[in-house]
């Protein structure tokens, strides 16, 4: 009897473990399952500057590369601009050449000519003053002739201050603060000159990215305003996909994690790699949610999709599977 109760105590122990087993192979090797969508990525192309547009040169359902030039704005008033802008400069880069260099030697020469000259009247006079002085004081000159030599010396006096003032500008040339006054206009010139080449670039619209042209709101001929939207351009290159995990799932999936991706008009999977899993928890959005998640607290996910092809579209519904293996 005792020899009964122990084979079946050791058979029950034995089935106990088998399940066990059982159970933690399957829980180990079961998939965990979540729902999502394509993420919608769009980008509102506009020119930077304003205009009357010129030119488009695709439509919607285009598909385009970065760097493709997609219209063009009429840029006969920034070409315009640009020319007025580069007359100034180069106005004020001589009017900045002349006082960094100084005064020509000919015009310092020339004022030191003239100073001497003053000066040579100037002892002239002053000498002609003595005489009339003497002249004077003997009674052999009148008193007016006095004061007309006076007023003489007095002028020529002041022509050589004038004179000597002129021959020490020319000589020590520009004030350090009227050099810096024509810098800093050369400056705002040269400044001014990028500006209108930028708003001149900036009548070609380039494509910023690899995509396809979803809508084309203007035609050739319009009025734009600095921008006003001209295409709706739908990036296609990373595909990325929003997923959302449970709580409880979170410690199942980090950043590197491989997951496959199904669609329902796809029988093979995309094999993906959860690039971000948010710090923060949300309510499960009214598009993804299930019947299992729609009060429950869940973290979003972005998943890059390794190999995307043209099947993968924006918005589309997605099944994200992550084997308990590969996290």
């Amino acid at each position: 009897m005792n020899k009964t109760k122990i084979l079946i105590a050791v058979a029950v122990i034995a089935l106990i473990a088998a399940a066990g087993y059982i159970y933690e192979q399957r829980h180990q090797t079961s998939e965990v399952t979540l729902s999502g969508n394509v993420d919608i990525r769009q980008v509102n192309l506009s020119f930077r500057v304003a205009g009357r547009l010129k030119s488009l040169n695709v439509d919607e359902g285009a598909q385009v590369k970065a760097g493709d030039v997609l219209g063009q704005l009429d840029d006969a008033p920034y070409q315009i601009s640009l020319v007025d802008a580069k007359a100034n400069q180069a106005a004020l880069e001589a009017h900045h050449n002349l006082y960094t260099k100084g005064y020509r030697k000919e015009d310092i020469k020339q004022a030191k000519a003239n100073l001497d000259t003053r000066i040579a009247a100037q002892v002239n006079a002053q000498q002609f003053l003595k005489r009339q002085q003497q002249l004077t004081g003997t009674g052999a000159a009148s008193q007016r002739a006095l004061d007309d030599a006076q007023s003489n010396f007095d002028q020529t006096s002041a022509q050589v201050d004038a004179a000597r003032q002129q021959y020490l500008a020319l000589s020590t040339g520009f004030r350090k603060e009227e050099v810096a006054e024509v810098k800093a206009n050369l400056e705002r010139a040269s400044a001014q000159v990028n500006n209108v080449q930028l708003q001149l670039a900036d009548t070609v619209l380039i494509a910023p990215s690899n995509g396809i042209i979803l809508t084309r709101a203007v035609e050739p001929g319009t009025m734009l305003g600095a921008g006003s939207s001209v295409f709706t351009l739908s990036l296609t290159e990373p595909v990325w996909v929003r997923a959302y995990v449970a709580e409880t799932d979170l410690g199942k999936v980090a950043p590197g994690t491989k997951v496959n991706v199904y669609t329902d008009s796809r029988k093979k999977p995309y094999s993906g790699t959860v690039g971000f899993v948010s710090p923060t928890s949300e309510f499960t959005p009214k598009n993804v949610e299930t019947a299992d998640l729609r009060t429950a607290l869940v973290y979003r996910l972005r998943i890059i999709i390794d190999k995307p092809d043209q099947q993968l579209r924006q918005g589309m519904p997605v099944t994200v599977k992550i084997s308990k293996s590969a996290s």
